[in-house]
């Protein structure tokens, strides 16, 4: 079952300030200021596991939000009306994590080629001499008459 947009938004809401979602493989990131903090995979809510996560919230069920994930604490249903613990586990959550990776932009690849702008364009004319030099060479001195080539 996918999650529905509703459910996104509202735990969004509840999350506060600096949250934000985003669809991903038809399910949804949860970020607090850039940082991932949580999934909803079908319909539940997974907040990454953290030591700090697990004081704070004490016992906890912990599952993968999907086939091969690593575990992340299931927060049910019935706790997702409690904006304030909701919050404060997204801001614990957030703050035990590192933050993100910053992508430095591409560089512009620097060539030691003179740009075609630069370089005098051959015309047609040009182009038929130079092919018209290379039909009149005359044969090798090694080879016999008989193998010379034919002139045009």
């Amino acid at each position: 079952m996918a999650t529905k947009p509703e459910t996104v938004d509202y735990l969004v809401d509840q999350i506060g300030q600096g949250a934000s979602a985003k669809k991903m493989f038809g399910e949804y990131a949860l970020y607090l200021d850039a940082v991932l903090v949580a999934l909803v995979c079908d319909g539940e809510l997974f907040v990454k596991a953290t030591d700090a996560g697990r004081a704070f919230l004490g016992e906890v069920t912990e599952a993968p939000p999907y086939p091969g994930a690593k575990n992340a604490f299931l927060i049910s249903g019935d706790r997702w009306d409690d904006a304030d613990t909701l919050s404060a586990l997204a801001r614990i959550t957030k703050g035990a994590l590192p933050p993100p990776k910053v992508k430095p932009k591409a560089k512009a690849k620097a060539t030691n080629k003179p740009k075609a702008a630069n370089k005098p364009k051959a015309t047609n004319k040009a182009k038929a001499t130079n092919k018209a030099k290379v039909t009149k060479r005359a044969a090798p001195a090694s080879l016999p008459k008989e193998h010379s080539r034919p002139k045009p």
